[in-house]
């Protein structure tokens, strides 16, 4: 399942990478509310895609009511993500990319 997620991931993100700035992926959060594989999978690979500037950065929906380092991420990019509908509730089962 993690493998076919991450396979949609990367033609999502080939399609849209040059006609949007942001996208927000669902992946859930997993059946026992601390992150799936899909999810942990997902962030993994996003970190990777940073450290090779496909991506500028990501902003995992659980930063926004935890402590994880991203307050200055999420007020530069603040103006890409402030009109979705899960800004700011912090849901653990979504993922902004932000290209």
């Amino acid at each position: 399942m993690v493998s076919v997620a991450m396979s949609i991931l990367e033609n999502v993100l080939k399609m849209t990478r040059k006609t949007e700035k942001v996208i927000k992926i669902i992946h859930g959060y997993g059946s026992s509310g601390k992150g799936g594989a899909i999810k942990k999978a997902l962030h993994e690979t996003l970190r990777h895609k940073m450290a090779k500037g496909e991506i500028k950065t990501f902003i995992p929906g659980e930063a926004f009511h935890q402590l994880m380092g991203l307050d200055d991420v999420i007020m530069q990019y603040r103006h890409l993500i402030q009109n979705d509908g899960d800004f700011k509730k912090g849901n653990d089962g979504i993922t902004y990319i932000i290209f």
